[in-house]
């Protein structure tokens, strides 16, 4: 090659292997990952063992251009590969870019099960990733991008003219006089470090240790998607996707419906209404009643002074609409499939079971959700309906000024509920019927958007945990009015009413943050009350652990009604003979990430092998910072194997039988 194709080839490939190192360093030197799935390894064995896949990436980019621009030299297949070459640097710059910083937000390797899902709904999201994302990086990713586009024509013009080079450079030959075989070498040679690149067992350190009788001191089984390179991981994830079996039509297997369709059979003459309020991104940690020194929840904490709290409430999977499918429908919500997107219970025949609105229905009940979110967002709207409720009121019906008039006033927003809430409740009171009417907030979802209105309070030092802690006071806030509305209304002494998070949220205890993919304790365990003003004057407890598949059977138990049939997966918190040593298991979000499980207080969490497994004793440990995996590998194998008997029962109920 010429002397200007040298410099417009280095001049691109030597920013573009030291911007994608230096990221993967970055990355590292935040995450201090380690052997025990979290993260910790000094940083020199790290860099030894976690830099290998993406040394072998740029590697092979490399040799690949070099071995195309040798090989092509003129004519209209080099303005291809010149065009190849600015395509792939700045797709490959932007991708690793975005991994950075969603790694750096989330605490979590970005793959192609978070791209195919949001991908066609950025404009959903992309106001929310906009307000999370700081305007330094922004900047960081346009230079980048700008400098793959223009900056290697730039420089080779500058050079060129510096150092009087002709601008053209004549040919010596025809495109074939150029050593073939070489470029093919090279192009061979970038073929075999894209193959090493996906090899994340690769680690010639341990080998050597191995080969030295060191083997104690090698770093066996570290985080795997974080060992790849990003681009590596997001098509291996890909791979893995594809050799899943497609979802199929749920309510055409009889997983579930074994027994006969599912009915309420009444043991009382009184028909009283309920109200659920799930509470947005809120961890039990996090508010008054489970935590008496942290003053975010005044109201609740009066308030479940005079109710049943569950002591230890855990939610299903740490996602919104997963959480919703639980506390619904009563049964496990089905792992997340691509093809059918973020909630594939939103399609028709998605939900195996009859949920309590459609129950309650059977009964004379009317039916209406709230909340202020789009109704599109993650198909959410489809997903109510097939719950059973007659009326959804999203943010679509309500008025958008009094939402921005009350964000104006220093309230959560989530007061724009009650204006609707106040008509249709009306027209309930007015012919008599008994109802089921459901809140979900927003103002404690990720970015923990607080109005300028508001004093903020300082309950923790952390800017992102301060905020989030002051959502949830202002969530609380709305909890009140939403209680004074049934007051004022005259409805709360019929009205049983049952408080619950959709899911927790995470801020760095485990390296990780926001949900979606946490198994610990910060993600998983939410608080739950239930409020019956009939009942429970002095308040009560349950001591037992109980989650968010109890609730159908609960609120069933609460309104006077047995449930006749139907194969639900959760039991009455009402009932006496509740066991502490209960069996429990949860999953995280994205599939094949997590499996839980917890057996009286000791909680095991399963990888998939993309992490060592975890054991915890949280009579022991609560913060979930010893792990007895190790020394405990037959306790360890055996809640493994409960665990994936288990979710291969709930890839049944709603796959049909895996071919």
């Amino acid at each position: 090659m010429s002397r200007r194709d040298w410099v417009y080839l280095l001049s691109l490939l030597i920013p573009f292997v030291v911007y994608n190192l230096l990221l993967k360093a970055l990355v590292l030197s935040s995450r201090n990952v380690d052997t025990t799935g979290g993260f910790t390894v000094s940083t020199t064995r790290l860099l030894a063992y976690a830099m290998w896949s993406d040394v072998f990436f740029v590697l092979g980019y490399v040799l690949l251009w070099i071995g195309l621009f040798a090989i092509v030299r003129t004519g209209a297949l080099r303005w291809g590969v010149l065009v190849l070459f600015h395509a792939t640097a700045i797709l490959v710059v932007a991708l690793k870019t975005i991994a950075y910083q969603y790694i750096q937000v989330t605490g979590t390797t970005l793959d192609y099960t978070i791209i195919a899902l949001w991908l066609p709904r950025a404009d959903e999201i992309g106001p929310m990733l906009v307000q999370g994302i700081s305007s330094s990086a922004w900047v960081i990713l346009l230079v980048a991008l700008s400098y793959a586009a223009l900056g290697p024509w730039l420089i080779t013009r500058f050079i060129v003219r510096w150092r009087g080079w002709p601008s053209t450079t004549p040919s010596t030959g025809s495109p074939m006089s150029t050593p073939v075989f070489s470029s093919f070498v090279l192009c061979l040679l970038a073929f075999g470090f894209g193959l090493l690149s996906l090899q994340e067992g690769f680690n010639p350190y341990d080998e050597y240790l191995r080969l030295t009788g060191q083997e104690s001191e090698a770093i066996l089984h570290i985080h795997r998607p974080l060992v790849r390179d990003p681009v590596v991981n997001v098509a291996v994830s890909a791979a893995e996707e594809l050799r899943r079996g497609a979802s199929q039509d749920a309510a055409s297997y009889a997983t579930v419906a074994d027994s006969p369709p599912a009915s309420l059979v009444p043991t009382g003459s009184e028909q009283r209404n309920v109200v659920m309020v799930f509470l947005e991104s809120t961890r039990s940690q996090s508010v008054t009643p489970y935590v008496q020194s942290l003053a975010t929840t005044p109201f609740l904490n009066e308030l479940a002074k005079n109710s049943l709290l569950a002591e230890r409430a855990y939610g299903s999977v740490p996602f919104t609409s997963k959480a919703n499918v639980a506390v619904n429908c009563g049964i496990f919500p089905n792992p997340v499939q691509i093809s059918y997107g973020l909630a594939p219970e939103a399609g028709p025949g998605g939900i195996p079971a009859r949920c309590l609105p459609d129950l309650l229905k059977d009964q004379g009940y009317a039916s209406a959700y709230f909340t202020t979110s789009e109704k599109d967002f993650e198909d959410f709207g489809d997903l109510v309906a097939n719950f059973g409720y007659e009326e959804l009121h999203s943010y679509e019906t309500m008025d958008k000024q009094e939402y921005v008039n009350l964000r104006g006033m220093g309230l959560s927003g989530d007061e724009a509920m009650l204006k609707p809430s106040e008509e249709w409740l009306t027209k309930q009171k007015e012919s008599g019927t008994p109802f089921m009417a459901t809140y979900l907030t927003a103002v404690t979802h990720y970015p923990y958007m607080v109005p300028e209105g508001y004093e903020q309070e300082r309950f923790a030092e952390d800017e992102d945990l301060n905020r989030y802690l002051n959502s949830i006071r202002l969530q609380d806030i709305f909890l009140e009015s939403l209680f004074d509305h049934y007051k004022d209304l005259d409805l709360y002494d019929d009205t049983v009413f049952v408080i619950l998070a959709d899911h927790g949220e995470g801020f760095g205890e485990h390296g990780i943050y926001t949900h979606g993919n946490i198994p610990y304790e910060e993600g998983l365990k939410i608080p739950m009350i239930v409020h019956d003003p009939q009942r429970f004057e002095n308040g009560e407890r349950v001591e037992a652990p109980v989650n968010q598949l109890d609730t159908l059977p609960t609120i069933a138990d609460l309104l006077g009604y047995e449930i006749d049939g139907g194969a639900y997966q959760g039991s009455s918190i009402l009932s006496p003979q509740l066991p502490e040593d209960r069996s429990l298991k949860f999953s995280c979000w994205a599939a094949e990430e997590c499996l839980v499980s917890l057996q009286g207080t000791e909680k095991y969490i399963y990888f998939y092998d993309n992490r060592p497994d975890q054991l915890f004793d949280l009579s022991e440990d609560p913060l979930e910072q010893n792990d007895l995996a190790a020394e405990r590998q037959e306790d360890v194998e055996e809640r493994r194997n409960e665990l994936l008997e288990w979710r291969s029962r709930i890839d049944a109920t709603y796959r049909g039988p895996q071919r």
